[in-house]
């Protein structure tokens, strides 16, 4: 009778268990649900447009890489500091109460053995791009480096996104030990991207940011910041159909759709048309990191052809 009764609370808590899967991976994909428009979907597509892809059943391995380390990331981030995702975002899972914030920094610490567990299993090169992301995170979150200068900001920043694309890109290429010219020119070329124009996002979180402190380019430099994006995005449209080698028609479309994207920032007035704006702006940034694709299908780098 009483291993009938334990047997009978084991299978309940099994079923208890079953049950809440669901909503444990809904909380993670709340965590990171914001980030597929800004990390997921660009540094998954500059992978496997740099690389050499050695089979299309890789794409899903890149996905899933790089939504593990966006996780990493938003669990540090989301957890360092919550008041501010209580003004701006508060659907995340934090502030709409579907996980306690002791959990989720429990969460936060466990998850790093898994990333660096996953990256070894490709190469040990991947691994190390897994490291970086994780000392880069810990350097931007948890030492602070989001709340100091927009400098410092901006380039850490750069440096956490070029570590995602070393990892996307040596798990989508023929060889998970090295990257290629090509390769390295765009985790160049993406580094100096997001370096000068990550604050690109700051301009609808204003309120949050300005109430934790943050000081961002918006806030520093006040409308003037808005020059800062439309000036950056035509540079590097323009540099980047030549150093790529793309044709007049797709140059002169890629260069229009960053002029445009650039006027959205200095028409801006609200929140909701900054967030447009920004939805543009990472489509802009999608485009400029399948470029390297263009460049091995149709064309050389620049330094080929000179």
């Amino acid at each position: 009778m009483t291993s009938s009764i334990s047997l009978t609370r084991r299978l309940a808590n099994v079923a208890g268990l079953l049950r809440g899967f669901p909503y444990f991976l809904h909380t993670l994909f709340l965590f990171t649900k914001s980030d597929f428009k800004t990390t997921i979907f660009p540094t998954s597509f500059l992978g496997i447009a740099s690389a050499p892809v050695a089979s299309i059943y890789r794409v899903p391995h890149v996905f899933f890489w790089t939504w593990l380390h966006t996780l990493q990331f938003c669990l540090s981030n989301q957890t360092v500091d919550p008041e501010e995702d209580a003004l701006n975002k508060s659907d995340r899972p934090l502030p709409a109460k579907r996980i306690t914030l002791h959990q989720a920094k429990v969460l936060r610490w466990l998850i790093i053995p898994i990333c660096w567990r996953i990256s070894a299993l490709y190469s040990v090169e991947t691994f190390y791009a897994s490291v970086a992301n994780v000392a880069l995170t810990i350097l931007y979150n948890e030492l602070s480096a989001h709340k100091g200068h927009w400098i410092v900001r901006n380039v850490v920043n750069g440096l956490g996104f070029a570590s995602f694309e070393v990892g996307a890109t040596l798990i989508a290429g023929s060889n998970p030990r090295r990257m290629d010219d090509i390769a390295i020119c765009s985790v160049l070329a993406s580094f100096g991207i997001f370096a000068t124009t990550i604050h690109t996002q700051d301009f609808k979180d204003v309120e949050g940011d300005r109430a934790v402190g943050r000081r961002t380019i918006p806030i520093v430099l006040g409308e003037a910041a808005k020059y800062t994006v439309l000036l950056p995005l035509f540079l590097w449209s323009t540099g980047l159909s030549v150093f790529w080698g793309l044709d007049l028609v797709t140059a002169t479309i890629f260069t229009v759709l960053g002029i445009h994207v650039g006027l959205l920032y200095l028409w801006g007035k609200t929140v909701h048309e900054y967030q447009i704006a920004f939805y543009w702006y990472n489509l802009w940034l999608c485009c400029a990191h399948i470029l390297p694709a263009y460049c091995r299908l149709y064309s050389a780098p620049y330094y080929r052809r000179v």
